[in-house]
This record gives C-alpha cells, sequence and structure tokens, in this order.
C-alpha cells in the first residue's frame, strides 16, 4: 500500500526527535571543538571519547614504526596519511590526546606485546585495529563535521582498506627503491640491518596477505558500511590459524555495523542474534580483526588456545558504552523538529513499529537468577522480514577439525568433521577460558565481566533478525542489517518506490 507523504512525515518527525534512552538529556545541543568537529551530548567526557577511538583490543597487524612509515603501492605517500585514510572511509583524528601521539585515524590502536604468550610470539610495538574504526560515525553537512560516538561507520570500507595494505606491503616488498626508502626512515643503513628489516616485514606481511586473499576475498566487493564480520571470524577461527583452508567460508553476507548504545543492556547486540555474554561477544570480534591466537600447537601445554587476548579493555568499553547515551536531533545543526508532527508520528509510531521495535521505557525481561533484567530486542524471521538472507548461510555447515580434533570437547573429540557451528565455538571457549584463567578473577569479578548473563546462554534462535529499540536511529544510515536503504525516508515507503 502506498504511505502518503504525511504519514512519512510525521513519523520521521518522531524518529528524529526519539532519543532518550537511559540517560535523561537535555535538549541537545551541538558542542565545537578547536578541530571543527561537532560532538553531540552523549554522557561521554573528551577523555572518554579519546580512549575508545585508540585503545587496544589486543590486535597486531603490523609493527607500529612499519606501519608509520609504509608508503601506498603506486606513489610515495603515507599509507596512514589523513588523505589515504579518508580515501577508505576512515574519520581522521589530530595529535593530542595520549592515546594518539601520532595522529592515527579513528579506529587505529598501538598495541603493546612486551612479554610473549608462546613460545616464538613476537613482541614490540603494533599498528592494531580496535572497535571504533566500525562502530564511529561522522555526518558531514554544509561544511560542519557530527561526531556520533558508538554509531555505525557508515563511509569505512574495510575490505578495500585491507586490500590496499596487502598491496601497499607487497608493493615496498618487492620494489627494491621503495623498500630503501622505508629502511632509511627507520634508520636501517647497514645491510644486516635490512635484512633484519626484511625479514621482519616479510615475516608480518603474511598476516594481511592471508586476510586479503582468503578472510575478506568475496566475489564483489563490500562496499563502505558493510563488513561480513561473521566469516572474517570463523575464517580466521577455524581455517586460517589452525591452517585448515577447507573450512574458508566465501564471505558473501556484508552487514552494517550495529551502533552500540544500550548494546550493553539489550538482551542481543548482533543482527542475527548469536551470543548474550558481552565478553563472548566483544573477545569474538577480536578474533576476526587481528588478535594474535596459537591455534597449531599440538596441546595446551604447548601453548594451543594462548592469545593476545585484552580482557581488562574489553570490559572497559563495555562498562564505558553503558553509559553511551544515544544521539539526540542537533537542531542548532539540522534544524528545528516539527512538533505536531513528532506527535503524530509517535502514535504511529507505536500502532505500526512498536510490535517489533522497543521502545522507552521499554519492554524488560524478567530478572534473571542474579536480579538483573535486559532490554527486549525483537527477533522476526528472517521469512516474515522478507530481507537478504546471506548471513543466515554464508558459513559453510560442516568443519574439518585437522589437528585440533583431540582437543576438542568429548562430544566432539576424535571425529574428523563436525558442525562448523560448535566447532568454532568450542575453539573460541578454549581461547576465552584460558585468557580468563590467567587473569584469575573471583567469582564475582568473573560474574561481571560477563555482564551478569546466565551461563550457559540459551540456544541462539535460528534465522532471524534483530528489531533493536529505535533511539538514536536518524543517526545510522544506511538502513536495514545490510546497509541497503540509503536513508530514513526510503525506509519508510514501499519498497519498490527504493533507489535501486
Amino acid at each position: 500500500m502506498h504511505r502518503s507523504n504525511s504519514f512519512v512525515a510525521s513519523l520521521s518527525s518522531f524518529i528524529f526527535g526519539s532519543a532518550v534512552a537511559f540517560i535523561h538529556l537535555v535538549p541537545a545541543s551541538a558542542q565545537s571543538t578547536s578541530d571543527n568537529v561537532i560532538y553531540l551530548n552523549q554522557a561521554w567526557s573528551q577523555d572518554d571519547r579519546d580512549w575508545y577511538y585508540h585503545f587496544s583490543q589486543g590486535a597486531v597487524v603490523l609493527s607500529y614504526d612499519i606501519f608509520l612509515n609504509l608508503e601506498v603501492a603506486d606513489g610515495q605517500e603515507l599509507f596512514r596519511s589523513d588523505a589515504n585514510s579518508e580515501r577508505y572511509g576512515l574519520i581522521t583524528q589530530p595529535a593530542g590526546s595520549p592515546y594518539n601521539p601520532d595522529g592515527l585515524p579513528i579506529g587505529i590502536s598501538k598495541t603493546v606485546v612486551s612479554m610473549p604468550q608462546w613460545p616464538g610470539e613476537e613482541t614490540g610495538e603494533f599498528a592494531g585495529v580496535t572497535c571504533a574504526a566500525c562502530h564511529e560515525t561522522q555526518l558531514n553537512y554544509k561544511g560542519k563535521h557530527v561526531r556520533i560516538d558508538g554509531g555505525p561507520a557508515n563511509t569505512f570500507d574495510m575490505q578495500a582498506y585491507v586490500q590496499a595494505l596487502n598491496a601497499a606491503i607487497r608493493a615496498t616488498l618487492t620494489d627494491a627503491v621503495k623498500f630503501d626508502r622505508l629502511a632509511a626512515h627507520l634508520g636501517a643503513a647497514s645491510p644486516e640491518a635490512k635484512t633484519s628489516l626484511r625479514e621482519r616485514f616479510e615475516r608480518q606481511a603474511a598476516l594481511t596477505y592471508e586476510y586479503a586473499t582468503r578472510s575478506i576475498a568475496s566475489f564483489w566487493p563490500w562496499g563502505p558500511a558493510r563488513i561480513d564480520a561473521l566469516s572474517m571470524i570463523s575464517n580466521r577461527v577455524t581455517a586460517n590459524l589452525p591452517g585448515i583452508p577447507e573450512n574458508t567460508s566465501t564471505p558473501i553476507a556484508p552487514v552494517k555495523p550495529p551502533f552500540l548504545w544500550n548494546a550493553p543492556q539489550g538482551l542481543w547486540t548482533q543482527w542475527a542474534a548469536i551470543v548474550q555474554s558481552p565478553l563472548a561477544r566483544n573477545l569474538g570480534e577480536t578474533m576476526g580483526v587481528y588478535m594474535p591466537m596459537n591455534l597449531r600447537a599440538k596441546t595446551p601445554a604447548d601453548g594451543l588456545f594462548e592469545s593476545n587476548a585484552a580482557i581488562p579493555e574489553l570490559h572497559r568499553v563495555e562498562n564505558q558504552l553503558a553509559r553511551l547515551a544515544p544521539p539526540s536531533w542537533p537542531e542548532d545543526v539540522f534544524g528545528k523538529i516539527d512538533r505536531e508532527k513528532a506527535k503524530s508520528g509517535k502514535a504511529l509510531f507505536v500502532e505500526h513499529c512498536a510490535g517489533c521495535h522497543n521502545a522507552w521505557p521499554y519492554r524488560w525481561t524478567e530478572p534473571n537468577k542474579y536480579g538483573k533484567r535486559f532490554v527486549l530486542v525483537g527477533l522476526v524471521p528472517q521469512s516474515y522480514v522478507g530481507t537478504d538472507h546471506t548471513q543466515t548461510e554464508a558459513v559453510r555447515p560442516f568443519a574439518v577439525t585437522g589437528q585440533l580434533s583431540n582437543n576438542l570437547p568429548p562430544e566432539l573429540r576424535g571425529k574428523d568433521a563436525v558442525p562448523m557451528a560448535a566447532f568454532k565455538q568450542s575453539i573460541q571457549l578454549a581461547v576465552l577460558e584460558r585468557a580468563v584463567a590467567k587473569l584469575k578473577l573471583t567469582p564475582a569479578e568473573l560474574l561481571d565481566v560477563n555482564g551478569y548473563r546466565e551461563q550457559p546462554q540459551p540456544p541462539a534462535p535460528d534465522r532471524v533478525y534483530k528489531a533493536a529499540p529505535r533511539d538514536g536511529v536518524w543517526a545510522t544510515p544506511p538502513f536495514l542489517h545490510n546497509g541497503s536503504v540509503p536513508n530514513l525516508y526510503e525506509m519508510l515507503v514501499p519498497a519498490s518506490e527504493r533507489s535501486k
């Protein structure tokens, strides 16, 4: 049925104005900074932001000194330059905060590995990837740059960025003049120093080459704001790191990163409602983006399941996200809200949307055995929604266990092939448990790290997509789980009338 312009306008006005959630906000206003960025009142301090933009979640991509001085593949421009970072949709950030002394773009961090977690693990300072690369938005409007903390990275093309990084690395290793420039920047003047640098560089280059040619290699480009994180995690955990290429899945189901405000309070975060524990969710994400893990040792005594897991940092970011408020529409930047239309839109939302999309003051779960309640998140069968179903089918159904066979849980042990989901989850759980054991947490601390979620969690539902609360949704384009709808107006009209 064709929806009238007044229907769309009223509902849009309500959505633009409905951004109050757990934290009561004063009417939104813009807070400008010296770098010409406008921050909204989302209950974070500038130190909160600066830490979130660049904290290390344990990812190791490339030696930090090499990354700082690496050139792009087809020129002498630095790969990490603002111009090149913006080319792939990263949000640039000037140097100045103690968390970013070298002016790296948001989402790029420094990871320090001071002690090897297993024999042969490389130590030193490394460039890594952190949460904000995929979970930070900047809306550019008439020369103004409005920052949305915890929003989806709606311009970042991660696949293209990693492929370009791989090309830059390969070009530097094969072009003697290019390599000599890198060596000169790093003070490697003698033949011995150059040889040592090349050996270090080649060893680390293999990681990004594997990423570009296996983990994220797809039939067609993902494009900006879309990442097939589930396939990336599966490929790295079950295929690349254990050396079982038969387990590789083609990443054909890129989706939009979810926004993160209210995520710690919600029952589910991922689009497909996969895991409830914040520790399992956050560590699983890190496993997909360059966190070192040992999945080739023969036994745990030899270092099998060791990792560079940064659990205290992941716990801190979860607690910080619990304080993050959804963004309110800044009327002094984007214009005044029509209050009458917003009132009409609220009634339309209740009638047409609230059955699936929870809204303030929210419907909650019953208290669990720890006395904690969580915001109910609607889960709608994909067959009912009618949108792209590939995320539920992208990862191959079965896995070859290889040399890990004898170190799996009893129900999987000794089998040559097992269900992929069970194989991946058993590896992730083994890595998580080993990392947690080293922290020697008390039962109360462990409960806190797990977000007071009951263990084991109930089985994840099959073939559903979440219908999350809509607070702050105006700031999260593009729309639908796969980012296929460019704006809210088109989201509210029949699919046949949308841009193709």
